[in-house]
């Protein structure tokens, strides 16, 4: 039981020795002493404007880079390889911090940013021809170049303009192929505007080739002059001595066109579809007023007797009498009435005609109405006709306007009843030039009509008359009539007519088919 308790007590001291020695204040070995000053390498680097300088670093660095002043200094990043590309922008003094990827700053640069004669030159041509695409612009072997393939046709023009005035730039300048088969594109869609459409266009070693037939040699002529027309200023090879940029070349484009004479197919004439449209407004209006008492005295109730009467017959004596009749119409008679009426008719014709066709378009559409005119053994029968003809003749002028000689005759029926019916019938004869698809108004007349009446008995009946054998008188005992009608008429046509040139009489056609489509 001693011994136990002997080593307890020493492994308890021992215990105690080795507390008491880590609590002694070591070196740590922990990241954060990365983080002190004194683990921060700091270097000072110069860069030109215009040339750029590359940095190697040792380690893998972080992306998130802290620039003291961007507008003197813009880093391209290659982590792949750790490298950091210096650009100048400005001259001026600015810092740049640059992290490992756990976050800690490892390098620290002063970069001074400086301007030079060759540096100048090129913040210059960036401005000026800096957005053309497929250029470079900078410093290498200690010359300011210009280099790449110029993409668009027009931008050689204004970069040949700038450089002649920098004699001393390095022009490294070429075409670019795609900019050729652009050029050759916009060749062949010209030619084809111009009814050229088996003349084409492509590019062998950098020069144009026309190739293709034409009927005759003036056709030949065009197209190569076309072509010439869309030549861009031509830029030289390098291998060159003179001037790399020139005025556009002929011998870029060889012809090898072939001509065929042959009489040209005469060009298929084109359509003309007219129509025309007939409206006709017509209102009325009547307000008549009267006031008519006509009393009556008479027929065969009524009598007028003097003296005392005896079983019927008359004394003689006129002291006494009587006084009997009947009065009708007593009283006055108010007549107010009041009409209107609205019509309107709308006819519409169509035809189509080919330009130029001397005996023209003619389109009639008639309906005969019968009616009998006498009576008895003398009754015969007749009949008028309504409807409408259209005669036109179009010819097809330049900007898609068209002359027209138009004949338009309308007849309609007005009133009908048992004697004959009433037609009325309008007409225009003209000559006028209208645009494709447009429509006027070629004539129309407006004719109103208004006329009171004060007092007009009209078809008022005549007094009554006694009758045959009565003894009552058939006249009024006074008369008194007041009227006033008011009655006006208007009525309106024209005539509006729209020309379109189509391709083909079949042109429109599935409208109409659609107007005569029944559902199922």
């Amino acid at each position: 039981m001693a011994v136990k308790l002997f080593i307890t007590s020493v492994l308890f001291l021992g215990f105690s020795l080795a507390w008491g020695q880590s609590s002694t204040p070591v070196t740590p070995a922990d990241p954060a002493a990365a983080t002190s000053p004194s683990n921060v390498t700091e270097k000072e680097l110069e860069v030109a404007m215009g040339i750029d300088a590359i940095e190697k670093v040792d380690f893998d660095y972080s992306t998130k880079m802290t620039i003291g002043n961007e507008q003197f200094l813009k880093l391209v990043l290659v982590p792949q390889k750790r490298e950091i590309i210096f650009k100048g922008l400005k001259p001026g003094r600015t810092t740049v911090l640059i992290r490992d990827t756990l976050g800690d700053i490892r390098l620290k640069y002063t970069v001074v940013v400086t301007a030079t004669g060759k540096s100048n030159t090129v913040s210059e041509l960036r401005e000026l021809i800096g957005d053309v695409e497929g250029l470079e612009i900078g410093i290498k072997g200690g010359k300011v170049f210009v280099g790449g393939e110029i993409v668009v046709p027009d931008d050689i023009g204004r970069v040949s303009q700038v450089l002649a005035n920098y004699p001393d730039v390095l022009t490294l300048i070429e075409l670019s192929p795609q900019t050729q088969r652009v050029i050759a594109r916009k060749m062949s869609d010209e030619l084809a505007k111009n009814n050229l459409k088996d003349v084409t266009v492509r590019i062998v070693n950098k020069v144009y080739w026309l190739e293709g037939v034409v009927s005759n040699e003036n056709k030949k002529k065009l197209a190569v002059t076309i072509a010439k027309a869309y030549l861009p200023p031509k830029i030289r090879n390098l291998s060159a001595n003179s001037q790399r940029f020139e005025t556009p070349v002929t011998e870029d484009i060889i012809d090898f066109i072939a001509v065929n004479e042959k009489k040209e197919p005469q060009p298929t004439p084109k359509m003309v579809k007219i129509t025309s449209q007939f409206v006709e407004l017509s209102k009325s209006y009547n307000k008549v007023f009267a006031f008519k008492w006509a009393p009556l005295m008479g027929e065969d109730s009524s009598q007028i007797q003097f003296g005392q009467t005896e079983s019927g017959n008359l004394t003689g004596r006129a002291s006494e009498g009587t006084l009997s009749a009947t009065i009708t119409n007593l009283f006055p008679k108010l007549n107010a009435a009041k009409s209107a009426g609205y019509a309107r008719t709308i006819q519409s014709g169509m035809v189509i005609v080919r330009d130029g066709f001397e005996q023209g378009g003619k389109i009639s559409k008639k309906t005969t109405i019968p009616y009998a005119l006498g009576t008895g053994e003398f009754q015969k029968a007749s009949s008028a006709e309504v409807g409408l003809d259209l005669e036109v003749k179009p010819k097809i002028l330049e900007q898609e306007k068209i002359e027209l000689g138009i004949v338009l005759s309308v007849s309609i029926q007005v009133a009908s009843g048992s004697a004959a019916p009433v037609t009325t019938s309008n007409s225009v004869n003209t000559n006028l030039i209208l645009k494709s698809k447009e429509s006027a108004a070629i004539g129309g007349i407006v004719q109103n009509t208004s006329a009171t009446d004060y007092d007009n008995t009209g078809n008022d009946p005549a007094p009554q008359q006694p009758a045959s054998g009565g003894s009552g008188g058939g006249s009024p005992l006074f008369r008194l009539y007041r009227s006033k009608s008011y009655s006006t008429n208007k009525s309106q046509y024209v005539i509006f007519v729209t020309p379109e040139v189509v391709e083909s009489a079949s042109a429109g056609s599935e409208e109409i088919r659609k107007k005569f489509r029944r559902r199922e």
